[in-house]
Order: C-alpha cells, then sequence, then structure tokens
C-alpha cells in the first residue's frame, strides 16, 4: 500500500497538526500521501487532490476526525473496497476506534498488510417521483424519512419485498444497517445489532399506534415507502444524517442492501463490546 489518502474533519484544530506529522510518516517511507482539497487548504497546500482523484488511486483511507467524518468518505468510497482507518481525535467513536496515540502503530500494520478488517454492509437508497429517478445514494448508517418542525404525523406506507408491512401514522421512520442500529435508530428506541450481522432494521420514529415496533428484516428484502399523506407539509428524507432530498406526496423511497461493502480498520486492541460499554457508559455509576 504505497497511495494513502488522508482526509481530516478540517475545522477541528488539532487535525492540521496531526495530518502534517502523519504526511511527514508516510513520505519517510516511501509512501505517497494523497491529501483532499479542503484539507490541503486549511494547510495552505497546493498539492490537494479532489475526491475523484482520491478515489480513484487511493490504496487505504486515513480518517482524522469523527464517526461523521468517516461515514461521509465512506460514500465516497462505496463500490470500491479500500480499507479505511478511522482516527478520533477526540473520545472514542463507533466507527473510529483508533487513538492518535495508536495511530502509528496501525499503520505500521497496515503497511505489513496485517489488517483487522471489519465488512460492514451499506443500503442503496433510490427515489423516485413517477416514473423519474430523483436521486440513488449509498449509505453506511441509515436512511431517515422525518417531517418538517411544525408538520403533522405523516403516513409512510411500508412494504417488504412487496408485501404489505403496515402504513406507519408517526413522525417519521429510520432504515438503518446493523452498524446504524447505535445512532438514530437506538435513540428512537431500536435495537443494538452487531454490525457484522447481515439484516435491515426499519425503526419507526414516534408512531401514533403504540404497538409499532422495530422490525429487522433478512439483507435480502427490498424496503419501499411511499409518502401516503404529507398535508401539505415538509417531508424530508435524510441519507446519513448528511445529505437531504426534499419528498413530496406519492414519492417512492426503495431501500436495498447495496453490493459492495465498506472495509473499516479494526483495532486489535479493541472489541465491539469494549467499545459498546465505553460510549454507552455501562458499568458506571
Amino acid at each position: 500500500m504505497k497511495q494513502v489518502a488522508i482526509f481530516a474533519k478540517v475545522h477541528d484544530p488539532r487535525c492540521q497538526g496531526v495530518a502534517s506529522e502523519l504526511i511527514a510518516w508516510l513520505e519517510e517511507r516511501g509512501c505517497v500521501p494523497l491529501v483532499e482539497g479542503h484539507l490541503a487548504r486549511h494547510m495552505r497546500s497546493a498539492n490537494g487532490l479532489t475526491d475523484e482523484q482520491i478515489r480513484d488511486q487511493a490504496e487505504l483511507v486515513v480518517v482524522l476526525g469523527g464517526d461523521g467524518t468517516l461515514i461521509s468518505v465512506a460514500r465516497l468510497f462505496s463500490g470500491r473496497q479500500v480499507p479505511i482507518l478511522g482516527v478520533n481525535l477526540g473520545s472514542l467513536g463507533f466507527l473510529t476506534e483508533i487513538t492518535v496515540e495508536e495511530l502509528y502503530p496501525a499503520l505500521e500494520r497496515c503497511l505489513r498488510g496485517e489488517l483487522r478488517i471489519s465488512e460492514r454492509m451499506m443500503l442503496e437508497v433510490i427515489v423516485t417521483r413517477g416514473s423519474t429517478e430523483l436521486t440513488r445514494c449509498h449509505v453506511l448508517n441509515d436512511a431517515v424519512i422525518n417531517k418538517g418542525a411544525i408538520a403533522r404525523i405523516i403516513d409512510l406506507e411500508t412494504r417488504v419485498n412487496n408485501y404489505s408491512l403496515t402504513t406507519f401514522k408517526a413522525d417519521g421512520l429510520i432504515i438503518s444497517t446493523p452498524t446504524g442500529s447505535t445512532g438514530y435508530s437506538l435513540s428512537a428506541g431500536g435495537p443494538i445489532v452487531h454490525p457484522l450481522m447481515r439484516c435491515i432494521l426499519i425503526t419507526p420514529i414516534c408512531p401514533h399506534t403504540l404497538t409499532n415496533r422495530p422490525v429487522m428484516v433478512a439483507d435480502e428484502s427490498v424496503v419501499t415507502i411511499v409518502v401516503k399523506a404529507a398535508f401539505d407539509e415538509k417531508v424530508y428524507l435524510t441519507l446519513d444524517g448528511q445529505v437531504g432530498v426534499d419528498l413530496l406526496e406519492g414519492d417512492t423511497v426503495e431501500v436495498r442492501s447495496a453490493q459492495k461493502t465498506t472495509a473499516l480498520v479494526s483495532s486489535p486492541d479493541k472489541d465491539y463490546f469494549a467499545i459498546l460499554r465505553a460510549k454507552l457508559k455501562w458499568g458506571e455509576r
């Protein structure tokens, strides 16, 4: 692995120093740092590359920041099996497991080919209006349909493999991967699902019918949601919490397992349950 991409949460004041040290460390070992354009500008460097250039060339990706930064990079590299090493500059993340202190030992292992990879399933989300496809996107965490701030309850007709599940009358609906089960879905009452499982999680947000509960379906399933009644209010689809699409009554959102996965470099010193205990503060008084 000689071509190493570097992305960072550029507004974090710590990232520039860590990125500068990382670039020097890679160059000393004969690697080519591929620095993302926004980061290069913050470092006052003229050597920044576009996302497309980096996507085509990178053999390993290092993300400096938090889970949100890593999720955006995962969408960029969907369709390419490029290992992503997430380095958390603050507290431990669910996805950014490596600390700054662990960065260089972890990179040494990567360059020797001793990677411990966690393959995470992604979802493909397709939005159509009539016969027109409005957008198609891959997500690592979730696709969320929710109402505007002052909108009434929305009706979301939901089918699984063309079989009727129910029409959710709710504030919204979350369709998530196992990786995304510890995100918005968890706060809406969804279960924690081990990230290496293969399934799709459907979690209603504040359902009007109290017996509506989260449902897990097989990863081969196709989940189809039709906005049946929006009462002329705003309804939004949010992809991984970062990309937004306005929805109208009658629009269809189709969600299925993506063919490609995201390859995350795991810390050899932490297991998933240790991360859960730390993030959710289990066992603390």
